[in-house]
């Protein structure tokens, strides 16, 4: 097995279900985020803590020697022939399970068998359809691994050891190369923008091309390149309705619009972050922030290369919380707005604001309104969670118990929004 990069952040959260055989595991993602990895990764970690190889059963659908495997009943045959004269239980690993129609209810089967752990992956716009649910309702739990993090970025670099620029130099390549585990392999800027395409091909030739809920692919073309070039703004459907509508000269309905952006969040090429009302607690519809599950998508399919840090700088931390399983939504705080609201599973919350920069935009009396500006919807909040501004800023501004932090800094050291720096753990 070749050497592979621990993602611990995704290990961590799926260990603690390895030996659940009444739980079907279902790894989501994009195409090429390393879903196939993890798996691997998983059995290696079964294997080191006393599981026989053998109890180990790989199926990659996609592979020399499985790929004519297309009915369920040609799969249940290979498992069994696998899984003959195995003793106790046995760990099931399926890879590309959408190749098999009809696939749901032969891996139900196995589940109900006491003596079965398993895990698959698959294309996300299959796995994530009603079929799954409807067949496997409260029987599995998804488990959805990202692109890479910067802090993953810089220690899967390490572990390969890849030369490692200056730290803020290597944050500008990330922001532009994007997080795709395979392009920290290519040497060249043009090599890596060519791999991007490359997946954005197959994303769009596997899970979207064929998707029979999009009727008018012209319409769909328009929404996904408006999407994407406009990521990290606030998007109102009505408004993109009549925006489309306009242009096209003919009406455009929300539901189509729904529709169009529910299909790219199931192939995970974009996420939505909805905004939340922090004096009511409650999410608001409307307006809400779609940011891209990897920066790269954008970069490497627009000639100019400048970056707008605002939006950029916001799905970096997105992502990265993201990655940490935090819910997280855009805040409302009266009339001002908190860049993220994040909840953790023990159901604290903290509150953080982004920013290239606090400082420049200071009047004769001393008075810097970009700082201002930065810290006011955070003072405005009355509660005692932690608040943070994460800029680029070498000098940092703590006041009002705001904590001000070198994003960078922060980032790279895999820390978190509530005081703990996992790296010492």
């Amino acid at each position: 097995m070749a050497k592979l990069y621990k993602r611990e952040k995704y290990l961590s959260k799926i260990r603690g279900f390895y030996h659940a055989t009444d739980i079907i595991k279902v790894i989501t993602g994009l195409r090429r985020c390393g879903k196939s990895s993890i798996m691997e990764l998983i059995s290696k970690e079964l294997v080191s803590s006393g599981v026989n190889k053998e109890n180990i059963i790989f199926i990659k659908l996609d592979k020399k020697g499985y790929k004519r495997i297309k009915t369920p009943e040609k799969l249940e045959e290979a498992i069994d022939k696998l899984a003959e004269d195995v003793k106790g239980v046995k760990y099931l690993f399926i890879d590309e399970i959408q190749k098999v129609k009809g696939f749901e209810e032969t891996i139900n089967a196995y589940r109900e068998e006491e003596d079965y752990s398993i895990f698959i992956t698959g294309s996300n716009s299959y796995l994530l359809s009603g079929e799954l649910a409807t067949y496997l309702t409260g029987r599995y739990i998804e488990f959805e691994v990202g692109t890479l993090t910067f802090d993953e970025y810089l220690e899967m670099k390490r572990f390969f050891k890849i030369k490692i620029d200056d730290i803020r130099l290597e944050f500008e390549k990330f922001i532009k190369e994007g997080g795709l585990p395979r392009s920290v392999f290519f040497e060249s800027a043009l090599d890596k923008q060519n791999y991007t395409r490359s997946v954005i091909k197959e994303i769009y030739d596997k899970d979207i091309r064929k998707n029979k809920k999009i009727r008018n692919k012209e319409l769909f073309n328009i929404i996904q390149t408006y999407i994407i070039n406009n990521f990290g703004s606030k998007t109102s459907i009505g408004s993109l309705c009549q925006y489309l509508s306009k242009t096209r000269k003919e009406p455009v309905k929300k539901d189509t619009v729904y529709r169009y952006l529910e299909i790219l969040e199931n192939a995970k090429i974009i996420s939505k972050c909805k905004r939340f009302d922090t004096k009511s607690k409650k999410s608001i519809n409307g307006e809400e922030k779609y940011y891209l599950t990897d920066l790269s998508f954008y970069f490497a399919n627009n000639v100019d290369g400048r970056i707008n840090y605002g939006p950029v700088l916001e799905n970096i931390v997105y992502n990265y919380a993201r990655s940490k399983s935090y819910q997280i939504s855009v805040g409302k705080v009266g009339n001002l707005e908190v860049d993220f609201i994040l909840r953790n599973p023990f159901d604290d919350y903290s509150y953080v604001q982004v920013a290239r920069t606090i400082y420049g935009n200071e009047d004769e009396s001393g008075v810097d309104h970009t700082q201002e500006r930065e810290y006011r919807s955070l003072e405005k909040i009355q509660d005692n969670y932690p608040k943070y501004i994460l800029s680029l800023d070498f000098l940092l501004q703590n006041r009002s118990g705001i904590i001000h932090k070198d994003m960078i800094y922060f980032m790279s050291n895999n820390m978190d929004f509530w005081g703990i720096n996992f790296k010492h753990f």
